[in-house]
């Protein structure tokens, strides 16, 4: 018993003394880094962040500091549990705004959708009870209901919502209530609404249910632009709103036509002459038809035979080739805007095209360029993305960068530790490229001026006697490259053959990019520096005579003993004592002796 305890309290003084040794070791081998490389770090390799640069959030996610604390749960039954408030109470908890941003507001576009609504009633529906017979007494009150139902959005649309809009003062955006009322009401939409509302239907007692009375609701029409333009900033393919748009305006000049020609019908009598409508059929859609031959000047109309009916019809030929040429110039314009993109890569393929045939370049190296152009447009929608942000401010080309490459670019090992707002200033700096399947992103030997962030696709290194076989694979979110970017002093040589496995999106930084942005940050400098000088050591590790490096031995050297023990020993050797180190004296001799 007493030779257990014994043999164990050596073992755990032999242990703690050789992690002091390896302590010793690691301080010395850090104080020797230090004198010889004054730019590396201390203790601490990471540099303190930026306090001005804010960790990004997770896209959707909530701080866990923001996240509600206490019970969720407003239901429970047997099969279920409920983890939101029913929706007829939150329908009665829900509080109205005090104030509504035009620009971002789902609720006002869809507030003015209803507006438009009620204002394409009055418009489409005005002309047709005034001209066609179709307000008669017995549905006199469906008619009356839905007027003033537009009327009480019209109401509403005044003083709940228009009173309540943020505006822009002084580059300020104002929301306190009496400056929104009052800013409304000095503007010139509250005229118009205003006269849109005017209560002509009191006439209605002496002249009897007049259509012509409301016309003045047609006024509103500041609203219906401004839908136009709220509409078209939300959607994904504004164009295809502005086609049904524009063919809106063209029926509409139509059905407006076909009214004036009942009611000059009327006014001569129906079936009078040849030219009038016989008053056979459906008076709206013969109408109508009548309205398309003309407008459109198809041709094939009786000809009109009273002064009346001849000038209505000049009149309508001038009219209806006027607005035909304008919708025909708005509907171009609309397509032409909508296939710019399409149109700007089509003449750019057709350009090079035409460069390449003059310079007689070869049919494979042609075929690559047009695959180039194809791949590149059918996946990212553009030839080159810099050009859509150019206009932009700096701020706002930092947040779109930051959405899109952050994610890739936090992952790289090579940048952890570093400050965040470098890495903010190196997303501006990243350029993407697309590679066409077995291109070579960069041959081994040649200089190194790029680092490259493998975006989507696949790389391959290459290597071997033949250099041809296939080492590694690199996948999205891998880097390589950096250590010509990083090395100095003839280190900047690539050491291997990359080539694209299929199509390969990169982002691409540049060395003189990265200097420039490593000058205001000379901490993420030296932390650079160091990772570069590990990878290099890393890369130059002794190998055997065929290059590759050396076998493993099968059976380890045994560790020699740490030199502060050895002195411990001697020291108790001395000192004669008889203690447990005494005694490990003692076996260590006659170990000795056994393998002498």
């Amino acid at each position: 018993r007493i030779g257990s305890a014994t043999s164990l309290s050596s073992a755990i003084i032999n242990t703690r003394l050789q992690e002091l040794v390896k302590l010793f070791k690691e301080r010395t081998e850090k104080v020797k880094e230090k004198l010889i490389d004054p730019d590396a770090s201390s203790d601490d390799e990471s540099p303190v962040t930026s306090p001005a640069a804010a960790p990004v959030p997770p896209p959707g996610g909530v701080a866990e500091g923001d996240k509600p604390s206490g019970d969720d749960h407003y239901c429970e039954m047997l099969c279920c549990t409920f983890k939101s408030q029913p929706w007829l109470d939150r329908l009665k908890g829900y509080q109205f705004p005090s104030s509504i941003d035009p620009l971002t507001n789902l609720m006002y576009v869809l507030w003015l959708f209803f507006v438009v609504m009620a204002w394409n009633w009055n418009c489409w529906l005005i002309p047709v009870r005034w001209a066609f017979p179709y307000q008669t007494p017995a549905n006199i009150h469906c008619w009356l209901l839905m007027d003033y139902l537009c009327d009480l959005v019209y109401l509403l649309d005044i003083l709940v919502f228009q009173s309540r809009l943020q505006f822009v003062q002084g580059g300020d955006i104002i929301t306190d209530k009496k400056a929104m009322k009052e800013n409304y009401l000095r503007s010139q939409r509250f005229k118009m609404d205003v006269v849109c509302l005017l209560p002509l239907d009191f006439f209605y007692f002496k002249v009897g249910v007049n259509p012509l009375l409301r016309f003045p609701r047609c006024l509103k029409y500041m609203a219906f632009f401004e839908f136009n333009d709220r509409l078209e900033a939300i959607l994904t393919k504004a164009y295809i709103y502005r086609v049904i748009r524009t063919t809106a305006y063209l029926l509409y000049s139509l059905h407006v036509n076909s009214c004036l020609y009942y009611w000059a019908s009327a006014y001569e009598g129906l079936g009078s002459t040849t030219w009038v409508y016989d008053g056979e059929g459906n008076s709206y859609i013969r109408c109508y038809y009548w309205a398309v031959k003309t407008l459109i000047t198809i041709g094939g109309l009786p000809d009109p035979k009273t002064l009346f009916e001849i000038v209505f019809q000049l009149l309508n030929y001038f009219t209806g080739v006027f607005a035909f040429s304008v919708m025909i110039g708005q509907m171009r314009d609309v397509v032409g805007a909508a296939t710019a993109g399409q149109t700007y890569y089509r003449s750019c393929m057709d350009s090079t095209i035409k460069y390449m045939n003059f310079y007689k370049i070869p049919k494979t190296v042609q075929n690559r360029v047009k695959t180039w152009y194809e791949y590149t447009w059918h996946s990212q929608g553009m030839l080159d993305e810099s050009e859509l942000l150019v206009q932009l401010p700096d701020k706002m080309r930092l947040d779109i960068a930051i959405d899109v490459n952050y994610n890739i670019v936090s992952k790289v090992a090579l940048f952890q530790g570093c400050d965040r707002q470098m890495i903010f200033d190196m997303l501006k700096r990243l350029r993407s490229v697309v590679y066409l399947p077995n291109d070579y992103v960069c041959k081994k030997g040649e200089i190194g001026r790029e680092m490259y962030i493998i975006q989507a696709g696949q790389v391959q290194v290459l290597g071997g006697p033949d250099g041809k076989s296939v080492l590694v694979t690199l996948k999205a979110g891998s880097v390589f490259g950096e250590i010509s970017l990083l090395a100095a002093g003839g280190g900047n040589r690539r050491t291997a053959n990359v080539v694209a496995h299929g199509f390969a999106n990169l982002f691409i930084l540049e060395k003189k990019d990265l200097n420039e942005i490593l000058v205001h940050y000379p901490e993420s400098q030296k932390l650079l520096r160091k990772k570069a000088k590990k990878m290099l050591k890393s890369n130059n590790k002794p190998k055997d005579e065929k290059g590759g490096p050396a076998d493993p031995l099968i059976i380890p050297p045994k560790a020699d003993t740490p030199k502060l023990f050895k002195a411990a020993l001697a020291a108790t050797g001395r000192m004669g004592g008889k203690g447990p180190l005494a005694r490990l004296r003692w076996r260590l001799k006659e170990l000795k002796a056994m393998q002498a």
